[in-house]
This record gives C-alpha cells, structure tokens and sequence, in this order.
C-alpha cells in the first residue's frame, strides 16, 4: 500500500474511530480531535478539567475502540515508583527449590495509560514516568524493560483543588505534547448525557484497528511535506515566547518569566502534519500550526508574578502571539 492510499485510510479511520466514540462522549469535539492528533502523532497528553467530564471515559473508549490494552493509575499521595513500574520478587521453583528473582510488570505495561490526577502523587513517583514517556522503556533493579507499541500516556489534573497537590515538575510537562482543557457541557449537551447515562443501554463497540495499524498510520505522520516558510514559522512563534530573545514582543517581557524551548517546535510541526492528515490534505499548512498553538504552548509557559497579579492567563498570551507573529 502505497502513501496515498494508507492518507485515505487514515481518514476513513478517524471517521470510524469518531462515530464510534460518539456512541458513548456526547460533544466535546474539539478535545476528540486533539486526542486523535495526538495518538497519530506518538505524543502523550494531559487532560485539564473538573471531575465528571468522562475524561477517563473517553480514553477508556478509545483503547477499546483501537483494541489496545488499557491500564488505569489512580495517583494518590501514598502510591510508589514500583507500584507504576513493577518489582523484582523472589520466586521459588517447588519442583527443584531454586530461587530466583523475576521481574512483575506493573500498570505502565499498558498501550494507553491514564494517569488519573497525576499531580496528587509526590516527585518521586511522578518521575517515574519519565522515563518511560520519553524512552518507551522502564528500568528496574538494573534491567531495562521495553514498553509496549504503540505507547501514549494519557493524564489528568484537576484544575481547581489544589489542596495536598504537587505541582508537576517542568521537565515532566514539556513531555506532554498536548495540554487539553476539558470544558463543561452546554445545556442541550447535558440533556443529551443525562438522558443516555440513566437509560440503562450500553452502547455497543466496534473494534475499529487494531494495534499494528495504529502504528502503521503513525508512521505515515512523519512523512507528510512541510514547506520552509511554515517550519519558520511555527520556530518564530516558539521563540517568541522567551523573553529577552532580540525582537521578542513587549508583552512577552512583561509578562512571561520563561518561555518554550525546541520540543515546542518539533511538536507544533508534528501536530500540524497530523491535523492535516486528518481533515483530508497531505501537506500542513500556517492554519494547521495555528490551531495546535495553544494546546502545544500553554503548559510550556511560566507566567510571572505580574501576569499572575493582573489575571492574566497564558491562553491569553498565545492568542495575542498568533495576532502579532507574521508569517514570514
């Protein structure tokens, strides 16, 4: 199957993928397109929003939907590196009374992996994510472990209790591609899940693929042409959120303390070429770079103690960028 051929089927794939996640998550469109963007990108993500918005629901879908296996991590204060990543026990043979130790995988050996409220762990145990998220493997007692393929990690963080929380560190934010706010739904969306939750009737799922072809169209990704000018500028818009960068906006100065660094601009570019695939186009475009800025930028973003005294967000800081950057 040539390239062509396999862009055709990545849209049909969204399509199927998209009417089937639609028979359980009513609305929410743009949070399901992120997600498809960044599963075909390879990139993990972190879902922001308030308890009840089927967050978990919608990744626990989307693993049933692809045939991966699914693991789900509930982060709690008490919960330890090797209840993520697994332990070496000591295992007697009773047929000959040898011992010896072997390794037992934990949760991490998952395809999708949901960190439930990932910020109500402590440092230690969210770091032991980190390698795994960036590697796609897991070390232990000396032996490293490959992780299965494909490999996402999927998190949550609730955005208003911040009571016995930890902050995650900024080296463990920059791995996430995407950073997804999750918003309540409208009224007539609302009708729609109270009325189908309380129904009683499970929907039935459709395997649409299975794991070898989830990786195949991920490789198609890479592939897809990206121009010049555009690599210029989804770099300019990157760079022009460090302060005191030689032409950075006074804005950025006044109000930013610490901007992205290159993983910003390698995922702008990756992100794009994967929304162009999926709306139908082989090659991204300025609109496809647009439209990832803020789930790329935002959590990349240390605001300063002036933004944070006037209000203001950084949602609000790259919509002012994406105004002020031209296209070279």
């Amino acid at each position: 199957m040539d390239d062509l051929d396999l862009a055709r089927e990545f849209l049909e794939a969204k399509e199927q993928v998209i009417r089937e996640i639609r028979k359980v998550i009513v609305g929410q469109d743009d949070v399901i397109e992120n997600l498809l963007i960044a599963l075909f990108s390879k990139g993990h993500c972190l879902f922001v929003g308030v308890p009840g918005l089927a967050k978990t629901l919608l990744v626990s879908t989307l693993a049933e939907i692809l045939h991966l296996k699914f693991s789900r991590i509930q982060f709690t204060p008490d919960l330890m590196p090797s209840d993520i990543t697994g332990t070496d026990i000591l295992y007697e043979d009773h047929s000959t009374g040898k011992r010896d130790f072997q390794f037992i995988r934990g949760p991490i050996f998952a395809n999708i992996i949901l960190a439930d409220e990932i910020n109500r762990t402590p440092p230690k145990t969210q770091a032991a994510l980190l390698q795994a998220m960036q590697e796609h493997q897991v070390t232990v007692g000396g032996n490293t472990y490959q992780a299965d393929q494909p490999f996402l990690v999927f998190a949550t963080q609730n955005p208003i209790e911040h009571e016995g929380t930890y902050p995650l560190p900024e080296a463990q934010l920059d791995r996430f591609m995407f950073m997804i706010n999750v918003e309540y739904p409208s009224k007539e969306e609302e009708v729609k899940i109270a009325l189908s939750t309380t129904s009683g009737v499970k929907p039935d799922l459709n395997i649409v693929m299975r794991s070898e072809k989830v990786i195949e169209l991920q490789q198609l990704v890479p592939k897809v042409p990206v121009s010049e000018h555009i690599a210029k500028y989804a770099v300019e818009l990157v760079q022009s959120t460090r302060p005191q960068n030689g032409g950075t906006p006074d804005f950025i100065n006044e109000w930013i303390h610490w901007g992205a660094g290159p993983r910003a601009s390698q995922y702008l570019i990756l992100a794009a070429k994967t929304r162009a695939l999926l709306n139908n186009r082989v090659s991204a475009t300025i609109e496809d770079i647009k439209s990832v800025a803020r789930q790329v930028l935002e959590h990349r973003l240390i605001l300063n103690f002036k933004a944070e005294a006037e209000n203001v967000k950084a949602l609000d800081i790259i919509d002012k960028l994406i105004e002020t950057v031209k296209v070279q």
